[in-house]
């Protein structure tokens, strides 16, 4: 690990104002960055803690949502009664991802910014447009397996790794965000992530100094909430696919439903096109199939991630099932 300055930031302001310098970056609960700088993948000049700011709460909206502040662990918001209850597909999304231990560490805004875990990215003697733009993508011929199937480029098939992302896409989330400025911005969730394209090394719409203050969720979602996971082992493994699923069924068909998908794709991946072929329609594998062939029409395997493909279509169909079957 290389060197580098420390800062503890005792405001909102004074955090967003260092992060704005060259090299500095935000550490919280840190789970991932000092994986990366352990290994030189970053390498920040400057580290701003960011503990002591008041982000830690979780409160309830008028209309019935949500707000959480981004310090929040994941282990406490899994647990909170109201996410229990009426936002379950989050409290089972937190607790399918990472070990007891990280969960306990890992804070709400700092997950939602999870690097990729690409072998490549993590290998800094490997070519990685992501790590160091311009010297290619290994991973495109390389070893794949867990890579993404959409929205790729050319230049990178990374896949987000996030669980609570996924579900929080579903949900309809929100990010409050700090700018160096002063000014505060709210970004919908989709719209925070960026495609690779021909710059993979810019992830996200967060500008230089930005802080992630909370995360919004409108008011709770009826139905059926489910989250799928599908990964090589039972615990502290990243998702092969995942599906963010709440259903609500009336009169025999499907009333409403939200999807969100990760392990496919480099941000967690919705496609609104999915939802409005089910809804208003009558459970069925063809439907079931319909909806698959919607997700997957721009699929593309690159040799040993190629059985995510068919299997993301069988998780699919199995969530649909579930859910529409249970809900009846």
């Amino acid at each position: 690990m290389k060197s580098f300055e420390y800062q503890r930031a005792g405001s909102a302001s004074e955090a967003t104002k260092a992060a704005s310098n060259h090299g500095a970056a935000i550490i919280a609960g840190g789970t991932n960055l000092i994986d990366l700088m352990k290994l030189e993948v970053m390498s920040p000049a400057t580290l701003v803690d960011i503990n002591r700011l008041d982000l830690h709460e979780i409160t309830l909206a008028d209309d019935g949502g949500m707000r959480i502040g981004a310090l929040v662990t994941n282990s406490d918001l899994a647990a909170h009664d109201h996410v229990r209850r009426d936002y379950e597909v989050l409290s089972r999304a937190l607790l399918a991802g990472a070990s007891g231990q990280l969960r306990n560490k890992a804070t709400t805004g700092g997950n939602l910014l999870q690097r990729t875990r690409c072998a490549y990215f993590y290998d800094t003697a490997m070519p990685c447009n992501k790590r160091q733009p311009g010297s290619g993508c290994q991973a495109r011929n390389g070893f794949n397996r867990i890579l993404a199937i959409l929205g790729t480029s050319d230049h990178c098939i990374a896949t987000h790794p996030s669980d609570m992302a996924v579900a929080m896409m579903a949900l309809d989330a929100v990010v409050e965000v700090e700018e160096a400025s002063g000014e505060t911005r709210s970004i919908g969730l989709d719209d925070l992530y960026k495609l690779p394209g021909t710059t993979p090394d810019v992830e996200t719409m967060l500008k230089a100094g930005d802080l992630i203050t909370a995360i919004t969720l409108p008011a709770p979602k009826e139905g059926l909430h489910i989250y799928r996971k599908v990964r090589d082992r039972a615990s502290y493994a990243f998702a092969l696919v995942s599906i963010a699923a709440v259903v609500r069924m009336e009169g025999g068909k499907i009333a409403d439903v939200a999807l969100a998908f990760g392990g496919l794709a480099p941000k967690p991946w919705r496609n609104f096109s999915v939802e409005d072929v089910l809804i208003g329609q009558t459970p069925s594998d063809a439907l079931f199939d319909q909806a698959a062939d919607i997700l997957l029409a721009e699929a593309t395997g690159y040799g040993a991630n190629d059985f995510k493909i068919p299997l993301t279509r069988r998780t699919l169909k199995a969530v649909l099932k579930n859910a529409t079957e249970v809900s009846k």
